[in-house]
């Protein structure tokens, strides 16, 4: 079992494709207030969290949530795909301006057992759309770049098996 020791407050940014299983790793290892959820401000803004179209107005309620959060040194998890530099770049940012330390936790799962998990999943996301995120965590995987990104900690989680086992130890940060 792998525990990561996770200075409370910090920043926790989650990649990983959708249907990976990110929302069931946040919602077993941390407080239901202390996760941002793209796809729960998406269904709090247009009624449906698959809404896409809800998407801009959703991450501007995230991002000023995640600032206002982070100025009160308040421990938060961003789930959402997360899977591209450029989305990430901002979070860590943030955190840094605050002084708070940073956390990625990657779900890098085989891809068929991602596509399997999205298709048996209530709200199914398309193939292209899985696949593009399954594109963008194998590059920051292999590109070795999340540490060059900002992140303090990087912890890449290779199996649904590896993720049921991974525990959080809260330190004074």
């Amino acid at each position: 079992m792998a525990t990561l020791r996770l200075p409370d407050p910090s920043l926790v940014v989650l990649i990983g494709a959708a249907g990976a299983g990110k929302s069931t790793l946040a919602a077993r290892l941390f407080a239901p207030e202390e996760v941002l959820s793209s796809d729960a401000l998406r269904a709090v803004v247009s009624g449906d969290e698959a809404d896409q179209s809800a998407s801009a107005v959703a991450f501007r309620i995230l991002h000023r949530t995640l600032a206002r959060r982070l100025a009160l040194r308040q421990l938060t998890v961003v789930d959402a795909t997360n899977t591209a530099a450029t989305v990430r770049r901002p979070l860590v940012a943030r955190a840094r301006a605050t002084g708070l330390p940073t956390a990625a936790i990657v779900l890098d799962f085989d891809p068929k057992l991602v596509r399997s998990q999205n298709a048996g999943r209530q709200r199914i996301v398309g193939r292209d759309v899985v696949d593009r995120h399954l594109a963008g965590v194998r590059q920051s995987v292999d590109g070795g770049g999340l540490a060059d990104e900002g992140f303090d900690q990087v912890v890449i989680l290779r199996s649904p098996a590896e993720a049921a086992a991974l525990t959080i130890e809260r330190t004074s940060a």
